[in-house]
């Protein structure tokens, strides 16, 4: 089966799939479809794909019958894509069960399944560890086992591991070997009904470790929207829903941000058919068998238009906003949105390097999200210019454009409004940056980047974000002798330690050249140093063309040639010949590198695209949208562009394209 991403967000991804049946776009959910009880035809309300229990039918002469007939489609009524469990969740209830694992892949490959699952030993949380490690070695020899006697059936592997993280990433390492086709994660269900959502993350979050990127994941009993987003982000691509009728059998109603109780109710909660088609009165007055499917039908909308509402968040890149959003709606499920910070890494190596949307700071849980760690981790690259450092408030944006008229003006001693650390009070040569929630420091050259220009953040601060602020102009005052802050930021964010400046000072203007602006991009964009590579120290030799309606950089040439292009929608340098040319002989490899197979350079000499499977190798530094270098086995450069996928998801995937490629001429000059 293979497996395509199209967009990205954290470790979130918009793909497909094609199974006998169809092609099946993720995220997505599986209503399960009992193969008696059918009440609902899940088709109207937009399923690709469901799910069904292969071992009732089994147990069902009648149904197992028509369905070895018949086929599992026509048994449910279903013609798009069918996945089966194989008994699991009723060996975990009843201790046993009288089908072994064999003979159940036999079996769900007999009624015409498109993918079928282990017999897999689901293992509650909390229980002893050997208990779970005993569980976890049959649940490991059932999934190769199942790789062996299936044929044409996709097949499920089930990560097991109980509350033990651990075991979970061993058991998902163990599991990968046997190539299955799709990755459930599994005996989870407790967690939720316990709201136990921290434990929940860690749990997922160590599978993942051990899970390739190129399969869907399948978060196995996730029925209940409002934790929809949360496990998307982790990198969940399925769930699957029974929620949406036994909440309905309950007289509840499932809403993204919880649920409701008819009995409360005065009003129905929501747009959809069955909410502006019937009134609370006319559902209490039904009886129950009748009230509970069009609950169960509101229930199947709202699931769906939550699925639907996370797509459109990962491609616009809003999806950790829309998390924050969904997690606050819950105290436990706040308690999984700041475990989720300690997987900060996890994240960012899967999170694209720009996206569509702007950064919306909504509270201090944003500060864990990618673009942050990135940028403090990237603007080490810049090295200081001068001993001196001056820090301003922010401005409306981009900051270079407003911080010179609005707080660089000659001083008025009856207006006091520098602190320094009195060392000097000499700063006509400093570097000057701007302070702001949520990316700390902001050095003027950088103001047009992505996403440092495209944020936005409460004028009321939260103390969590005012020490966050602290701390990261303490890191970066280091760098410097002497410091002049600005009294907005003393007073803002509370900072000590500085002294009031009543006396004239004789201060820089707050503005950076359009060359120097250059160098800080590159140096922060491909590495310390690459400024200097790029375009030397003579700023006389390098014309700069600005685009007439922004009036920011376009394009940049020296000697009439082209060294790199400015993309419009994010800052980022993009390399044409020359620059890529320059940054191969600057850069040691492996950085910026993707290597191809031998099989491969002659396309990539003629621009074509770079498939995932003739790329040997490449840093693991590089994220979707970055610039990057195409080289053979010898480091030769073969071309340049952009990647559409991050090193981890290159070097996974044996399908579709890995890199947008740009041809390089003159390659031998």
């Amino acid at each position: 089966m293979d497996f395509e991403i199209k967009y990205k967000d954290a470790m979130a991804r918009i793909g497909t799939f094609k199974t006998p049946h169809g092609t099946v776009t993720t995220p997505n959910l599986m209503p399960v479809v009992h193969p008696g009880k059918q009440t609902l035809d899940v088709k109207k309300f937009g399923a690709e794909i469901v799910i069904t229990n292969s071992y009732i039918i089994y147990k069902n002469e009648k149904l197992k019958e028509k369905a070895l007939k018949d086929g599992v489609h026509e048994l449910i009524d279903f013609p798009g894509t069918i996945e089966t469990d194989s008994g699991s969740f009723q060996l975990s209830v009843y201790g046993d069960i009288d089908i072994n694992n064999e003979e159940v892949i036999k079996f769900q490959e007999a009624i015409g399944t498109d993918i079928g699952t282990s017999l897999d030993i689901p293992t509650a949380p909390y229980v002893k560890r050997e208990e779970a490690e005993n569980d976890l070695e049959i649940t490991i020899e059932r999934a190769e086992e199942a790789s062996k006697v299936r044929k044409n059936l996709l097949l499920n592997s089930v990560v097991q591991g109980s509350t033990f993280t651990d075991l979970r990433e061993y058991c998902a390492k163990q599991i990968s070997e046997f190539d299955a086709d799709i990755y459930p994660i599994g005996a989870v269900v407790p967690l939720m009904e316990m709201y136990r959502y921290a434990d929940l993350v860690d749990v997922v979050m160590y599978s993942m470790r051990g899970l390739p990127e190129n399969k869907p994941r399948h978060l196995m009993g996730a029925g209940h929207p409002m934790v929809f987003a949360l496990a998307v982000a982790m990198g969940c691509d399925l769930f699957d829903s029974a929620a949406y009728i036994l909440y309905a059998n309950k007289d509840r109603f499932m809403m993204p941000d919880g649920t409701l109780k008819l009995e409360n109710l005065i009003e129905m909660p929501c747009s959809c058919k069955v909410c502006t088609e019937h009134t609370v009165d006319e559902l209490k007055q039904m009886n129950q068998e009748e009230r509970a499917k069009l609950i169960a039908e509101h229930n199947l909308h709202i699931s769906f238009a939550e699925i639907r509402r996370i797509r459109q968040a990962i491609v616009d890149g809003e999806l950790m906003k829309l998390v924050e959003l969904r997690c606050r709606s819950h105290p436990f499920l706040l308690d999984g949105l700041r475990r989720l910070q300690e997987y900060k890494e996890d994240m960012e190596k899967l999170t694209p390097s720009s996206k569509k949307s702007a950064f919306f700071y909504t509270g201090y849980e944003s500060l864990a999200r990618s673009e942050v760690s990135r940028h403090l981790n990237k603007i080490k690259n810049l090295e200081p210019k001068s001993k001196n450092l001056i820090i301003l408030p922010h401005t409306s944006k981009p900051y270079a454009k407003h911080v010179n008229r609005e707080y660089i003006k000659k001083y008025t001693p009856k207006i006091p409004s520098f602190y320094s650390n009195g060392k000097n009070t000499d700063y006509g040569d400093s570097d000057i940056v701007i302070a702001d929630v949520p990316f700390g420091i902001i050095p003027l050259g950088l103001d047009e980047f992505y996403p440092l220009a495209q944020n936005e953040s409460p004028t009321i601060l939260d103390e969590n974000s005012k020490q966050f602020i602290r701390q990261q102009i303490k890191e970066y005052a280091q760098n410097y002798e002497n410091v002049l802050i600005h009294r907005k930021i003393i007073s803002n964010f509370d900072i000590k330690d500085y002294d009031l400046i009543e006396e004239e000072l004789l201060l820089p203007e707050a503005k950076i050249s359009d060359f120097d602006r250059l160098k800080d991009i590159a140096d922060y964009q491909f590495g310390k140093g690459s400024g200097e590579a790029l375009f030397g120290n003579d700023s006389e030799k390098i014309k700069i063309e600005k685009s007439r309606k922004t009036g920011k950089i376009r394009h940049v040439y020296e000697n009439d040639e082209n060294i790199v292009n400015m993309r419009a929608s994010d800052g980022f340098l993009v390399l044409s010949d020359l620059g890529a040319k320059r940054l191969h002989n600057f850069l040691p490899s492996p950085n910026m590198r993707v290597v191809v197979s031998e099989d491969s350079e002659p396309f990539a000499l003629k621009g074509k695209s770079v498939f995932n499977k003739f790329v040997l190798d490449c840093d693991e530094k590089i994220r979707r949208n970055d610039e990057v270098l195409i080289v053979n086995k010898d480091d030769k450069l073969l071309a340049c562009g952009k990647s559409l996928l991050s090193s981890y998801e290159i070097k996974d995937f044996n399908t579709g394209q890995a890199i947008k490629t740009r041809k390089i001429n003159n390659l031998s000059e």
